[in-house]
């Protein structure tokens, strides 16, 4: 399998299919480059060539008990563009992957990056503090801690159903979806999992969303349980500098697997815009 080594020996694992101009996926916690199936099949057979990696701790990378922080995520991203040489990609990223999309092109620049998207994603910063009176109260992120040092396998069997709005009125639950979340969960490190959820939780990336100078599209649905859009997309559609902001009414947080025929449609439109 494809494995580029990074500076302190990590082996990150990516999917690399196609031709064309390149689009780079980065994946929500606790998941891998395989919650992008519905992307990249997609963007594959439009003539793009589609990348996807697992985050350190993640999926088939190295399990690291080190790295496992926002500014370490992207020099592993880094070094993925280096070694696959990218140029003109498109950089798209889903909850904590938009994290990730946002601290890579603040820290590495935008040479090798024309546009980059932002999904359900957790910027500028999801804790409250007196800088940030509307986020989610530290609390929060300590029960997630909680919960997921006593019972990981459970917790991963509870999280899809807000993540896909399965638990609201009416939802048509998919248990194949369910199970493929639990999976991609269960494949990566409890540890690296722990870590990151003060990663994509209490990291500001307010500087590095005002770096962003190429055309940046941010997507949100306005029923999303787990990264609430007023304090997310809304805040981040002001930072960067060429925003296009778009609400979906009644969407949740998994929506790129929910409503693909949504979703995709309206990344390829912006991509070829």
């Amino acid at each position: 399998m494809p494995y580029v080594t990074t500076a302190d020996g990590t082996e990150i694992f990516y999917k690399d299919w196609g031709s064309g101009q390149p689009i780079v996926f980065s994946h929500g916690w606790p998941l891998s480059a395989d919650d992008w199936d519905g992307q990249m099949l997609f963007f594959q057979q439009a003539g793009y060539r589609v990348i996807a990696h697992d985050r350190r701790g993640h999926g088939r990378s190295s399990q690291t008990a080190t790295g496992n922080e926002m500014d370490t995520y992207a020099d592993d991203l880094a070094a993925l563009f280096e070694r696959l040489d990218l140029k003109d990609a498109v950089m798209i990223g889903h909850s904590t992957g938009g994290g990730e999309v946002a601290r890579y092109l603040g820290r590495h620049g935008t040479a090798r990056v024309a546009k980059a998207v932002l999904i359900g994603a957790v910027p500028p910063v999801m804790v409250k503090s007196d800088a940030n009176p509307g986020g989610l109260p530290i609390e929060v992120f300590d029960g997630f801690r909680t919960q997921l040092a006593a019972n990981r396998a459970q917790m991963y069997k509870d999280v899809p159903f807000p993540f896909y709005g399965y638990n609201r009125d009416g939802a048509t639950i998919s248990q194949g979806i369910m199970d493929h979340w639990w999976l991609q969960g269960m494949t990566g490190s409890v540890l690296a999992h722990y870590e990151c959820i003060k990663a994509f939780s209490e990291t500001d990336f307010t500087g590095d969303l005002k770096k962003i100078d190429i055309p940046c599209l941010i997507l949100h649905g306005d029923d999303d349980q787990i990264v609430p859009y007023q304090d997310a997309a809304l805040l981040s559609a002001k930072l960067v500098q060429q925003p296009t902001l778009k609400i979906y009414p009644g969407f949740p947080h998994g929506m790129c697997t929910t409503h693909p025929e949504v979703i995709n449609p309206d990344l390829l439109a912006f991509i070829k815009g």
